[in-house]
């Protein structure tokens, strides 16, 4: 447990890339102060002294070799480490491992195998294995799709956040395993020849692929391959073409030569995880491909109307639906070959992008009950990105800043400041006015932005002084001005919403008790405030709980926000939750829970509540802030004006 506590450390800071109190890193891990002090000296005792973990007056950061120490963890005699091996020899000996003769290789006591073992039958859930144990041997009893799906999980697990690594491919499989240096080509010129035959390639989804295709070739070589499986999806020209270029190379760079279910197994992988057909992912209109399922089709139209309708999203357009099917009629053969893809931006999606991960969540909900299919968060990160490429396409106009220039007409000077400032700002303001007079009536001005060559008679945020030829230092002021007036309006949108929504008597410090029962328990005891206050009802507790079993609510890495999909409360109300310490959520840990019933009339207060509380607790130092001085309910508010006001 401490060599994982001291790569949490390692892999918060790598993050992060900033300094972080040892009082913030505690709270992400459930420690104290000083035991993170204990955690960086032996994380910098794996390379060179202080090289891992910088220290200084404002905390920690990470050091130059803070990866090559993070690696190191993964050296032999680490618990994941051992667990891995032992989960390897059990996958390489068809007839079982002796437990005494492997304990005595492994370094370690019998008895602490046993817990090892104990710790595989872990890892075995969802996976069809069982660990047999008679006498002193322990044997794996399972299909050879079951087992390389659990070597896809150790795979994975060696990972950070689920990003493709070759060094952690080779720790899993072995450091003989076939191929291991070979695989950079490999997919280099898998990508160019999936090209030539016209599939845009999802490069996010090959490496995952790669990964299979190496475990194949791995089990191969040990003459363990997959078994054909019938299915008249082999037939298709296109999953013959693909299977023909896998098989070309696996003998080329792996000298490995697959068979035919491995073939089949891993063109059904390529073609329903990583390629579109016919530009389907870059054109601006698309129409419904020949291979696309009408019933799959019909349900994802149905699934967005109604998210379109839930959260008011502009997102019910035929082309983002015929993508969106296309994507999960993938989903459909990925899920009957229990092949799951994972997504790196997941974790970034869901904390940046709140709002729209929500959406996804709904979405999601809803094809699992329409098409019987389940969907972890890597999956509905996918449906997120589909989501928000839809939303950006659709971004209205007015959402820009408007702005006047006021540059003394001088020949047709004004004329080109204007054009410049269009062309290197026009994504983020629009130029309404120019006023050309040396004494504008600054007083009438009334855009957002004021770009003046000339001073201005009073200093304001939203004047901002330019040259009459526009530099790169004006441009990058007039962004960053630009920015603090659209945060500004965000937080004062929020602070005008949560002053109408928080319920001062819903107010819980300290969850401890309650978080013995995990989030469920967190959830019932804010829950039963607002029930208690005819906000919401039983029904909108368990629902509440239905929603955090399909993806955690944890947004950041302190704030946990709770709710039901479906917008039923009497009255729009919050519940505060403080954790001081942090307590478990989900994969990671958080000090506040906000629990959020919305009702129907409050839709359009959804986005605003939602992605801007969200934003103001992903500033470490803010919740600090908050968390330490809010003792009750009217300081918890107090602080979190205070910081929303900046």
């Amino acid at each position: 447990m401490t060599r994982a506590r001291q790569d949490r450390v390692l892999g918060l800071l790598l993050r992060d890339g900033d300094w972080v109190t040892a009082s913030a890193l505690a709270d992400a891990l459930g420690v104290t102060p000083r035991s993170i002090r204990s955690y960086v000296t032996a994380a910098n005792a794996r390379v060179a002294p202080g090289t891992a973990v910088e220290s200084g007056p404002q905390g920690y950061r990470a050091g130059s070799e803070a990866a090559a120490a993070l690696r190191a963890g993964s050296d032999a005699g680490t618990p994941r480490d051992r667990l891995h091996t032992l989960v390897r020899a059990l996958l390489d000996a068809p007839d079982g491992i002796d437990v005494f003769e492997t304990a005595d290789a492994l370094h370690v006591s019998p008895a602490t195998l046993d817990a090892d073992l104990a710790r595989v039958r872990g890892l075995l859930g969802g996976t069809e294995l069982t660990l047999e144990r008679s006498a002193s041997r322990a044997r794996l009893r399972g299909t050879e799709g079951a087992q390389r799906r659990l070597l896809s999980k150790l795979a994975h697990d060696e990972m950070d956040a689920g990003s493709f690594d070759l060094a952690a491919l080779r720790r899993t499989l072995g450091e003989g395993s076939v191929g291991a240096e070979a695989f950079g080509p490999f997919k280099t010129e898998l990508v160019a020849r999936l090209g030539e035959l016209g599939w845009f390639v999802n490069e996010i989804g090959i490496a995952d692929v790669v990964m299979h295709i190496a475990i194949a070739a791995d089990r191969t070589a040990r003459d363990r391959p997959l078994d054909a499986i019938g299915s008249d999806a082999g037939d298709r020209p296109t999953q013959t073409q693909v299977a023909a270029i896998i098989e070309e190379l696996s003998e080329r760079h792996l000298g490995v030569r697959l068979g035919s279910g491995d073939l089949q197994h891993l063109a059904t992988l390529v073609l329903t995880r990583v390629v579109a057909p016919d530009g389907l992912a870059g054109a601006a209109s698309v129409t419904a491909p020949s291979t696309l399922d009408p019933e799959v089709e019909a349900a994802v139209r149905d699934v967005v109307t109604a998210a379109a309708e839930e959260f008011l999203v502009d997102i019910a357009h035929d082309d983002f639906v015929v993508r969106l099917a296309l994507h999960v009629q993938n989903l459909l053969h990925r899920a009957r070959e229990q092949a799951w893809s994972r997504n790196p931006l997941t974790r970034s999606l869901k904390s940046t992008y709140p709002m729209i991960f929500e959406v996804a969540v709904f979405i999601a909900s809803r094809l699992q009950q329409r098409l019987g299919i389940p969907l972890p968060d890597d999956e509905i990160a996918y449906i997120a990105m589909h989501v928000g490429g839809r939303l950006e396409r659709s971004r209205r106009a007015d959402q820009l800043l408007t702005a006047t220039i006021v540059c003394p007409g001088y020949y047709d000077l004004h004329e080109l400041l204007r054009s410049s400032v269009d062309r290197s700002l026009g994504q983020a303001i629009e130029v309404v006015g120019v006023e050309t007079r040396v004494d504008p009536d600054w007083a009438s001005i009334d855009t957002d932005l004021v770009l003046t060559t000339i001073d201005p008679p009073v200093t304001k945020e939203r004047i901002v002084r330019i040259q009459p030829f526009l530099t790169d230092a004006d441009v990058e002021r007039v962004q960053a001005a630009a920015g603090r007036i659209r945060r500004s309006r965000r937080l004062a949108r929020l602070r005008a919403e949560l002053e109408r929504y928080f319920e001062p008597s819903a107010f819980l410090r300290g969850l401890d008790d309650v978080a013995a029962a995990g989030e469920e328990g967190v959830i019932r005891a804010l829950g039963a405030l607002l029930l208690e206050r005819g906000v919401i009802d039983a029904a909108y507790v368990e629902r509440t709980i239905e929603r955090e079993r399909l993806s955690s609510t944890a947004f950041t890495d302190a704030l946990a926000v709770p709710h039901a999909l479906e917008m039923t409360a009497s009255r729009t109300a919050i519940a505060i939750g403080i954790a001081d310490p942090s307590i478990a959520w989900g994969d990671g840990r958080v000090q506040v829970v906000a629990l959020v019933a919305f009702s129907e009339t409050d839709r359009e207060a959804f986005q605003t509540v939602f992605e801007q509380f969200v934003e103001v607790f992903s500033e470490r130092d803010s919740v600090q802030r908050i968390v330490r001085r809010g003792t009750d309910f009217n300081a918890f508010l107090d602080e979190l004006v205070a910081v929303i006001d900046g």
